[in-house]
This record gives C-alpha cells, sequence and structure tokens, in this order.
C-alpha cells in the first residue's frame, strides 16, 4: 500500500516563545485542559517507551493518572515487561499525541515507583472489576487462552466482596520526574513548531527554551 500521497496540512494555533509560558509543567496543564475541553478521545493516553538489558526499545499506552510538580504518575503490574525494562534502565520517555488538536507533547525523565500508600489510595478508588483485574493478570506472562483468565476472574470474584479487595503487593504506580520537554504544534507547508525545554544550567529551578527545526 502507497500511503506517499496521503497528507494534511496543520492550519490550526501556532507556538510562538511569545506564545508559551515559562514552566513547561504550567503548558502541560493548558495544553491538557484544552484537550479536555475539545473532548479528545482519552486525552490522559501517553505512549510509554522503555529500553531493556539488551538495549531494546519497547512502547505501549498506559493512562496519566496524576501530574504536579513532582512528577507523572502511572499504575501498572511491578512484574510487566515494563516494569522490567524500568527496574534495568529508569530512564524513559513519554508522549501525548493529540492528533486532532495538531499537537504533541513528549516528555523525557527518571521513573521511580510511589509509595505504598499513593498506590494504595488509587487503587481503592478503582471500580470492582478493575480492582479483580489487577489480581487476575499476571502481566506480559503467557496465557492458555481467554477462559483461564474468565475463569480466575470469577474465582475473584466469589472471594472478594466490593470494598475488601486488598492492594496486590505486586501492583502500584511509578513517577515519572521530568528532565525535558517538547512541545510540537503542526504547522502549513511541513514548518512545525517545536519548544524544548531542558533545566536551567544554574541548577536554579528555572528551565531554558529552545526552538527546534521542524
Amino acid at each position: 500500500m502507497d500511503l506517499s500521497e496521503y497528507r494534511k496540512d496543520y492550519l490550526k494555533d501556532g507556538l510562538t516563545r511569545a506564545n508559551a509560558m515559562e514552566d513547561p509543567l504550567k503548558q502541560f496543564e493548558h495544553w491538557f485542559q484544552q484537550a479536555v475541553d475539545a473532548d479528545y478521545p482519552e486525552p490522559n493516553a501517553m505512549s510509554l517507551a522503555t529500553v531493556d538489558t539488551n538495549m531494546q526499545p519497547s512502547i505501549r499506552t498506559v493512562l496519566l493518572k496524576h501530574f504536579s510538580a513532582e512528577g507523572f504518575v502511572f499504575f501498572t503490574n511491578y512484574q510487566s515487561r515494563k516494569a522490567q525494562d524500568i527496574e534495568a534502565n529508569p530512564q524513559v520517555s513519554i508522549l501525548f499525541p493529540w492528533i486532532t488538536l495538531e499537537r504533541q507533547v513528549i516528555i523525557k525523565g527518571h521513573v521511580e515507583k510511589i509509595s505504598r500508600e499513593e498506590s494504595e489510595q488509587y487503587f481503592k478508588s478503582r471500580p470492582h472489576s478493575s480492582q479483580l483485574g489487577a489480581w487476575v493478570s499476571n502481566q506480559s506472562s503467557v496465557v492458555l487462552n481467554r477462559e483461564f483468565l474468565a475463569t480466575k476472574l470469577d474465582e475473584l470474584d466469589k472471594e472478594f466482596k466490593p470494598g475488601e479487595v486488598p492492594l496486590p503487593e505486586f501492583w502500584g504506580g511509578y513517577r515519572i520526574k521530568p528532565e525535558s520537554f517538547e512541545f510540537w504544534q503542526g504547522g502549513p507547508g511541513r514548518l512545525h513548531d517545536r519548544l524544548y525545554y531542558s533545566p536551567a544550567p544554574n541548577n536554579s529551578g528555572e528551565w531554558s527554551i529552545e526552538r527546534l527545526s521542524p
């Protein structure tokens, strides 16, 4: 299939140094809220890239559940493939592909586990079925068939009543501490706007902002 003629010109808002915020977290929050206001589907869906011990990259979509000055939080099985990658190499990258808004945000940083108390607080807020799902899935492992998972889910549903499902030892959250941000806004004629934020060299807590060639 030849896709060489499949293209679209980007004609929405531009991103300039003048209209960009000094703090990348505030810029992210502004864009995120605009995605929410535009009814963008799953605006908190992000592609998470990791690298294993053989330097083999992997990427998958996870859901952002909280962000603040401390970092970006997501939850997963601590025995999963992504968790094994993180254990070997805690440097990761995430991508928010807000395509219909002609935007994307790339964040690179160091990831670490959050406290069990934080994980438990979030786990208790999940629907009962999702709590059971965390127990059922030995994430990334091979299973015989879907019926095996359904049977296991049914057994756990009988064992745990709503409100009584404990947090599994093997499940919890990670926090990505940003080390750089890149905000991309599509532009006409492929002259896209790209602003790259990195920590200022004076360790002042401020950020340097550079425009990158599209």
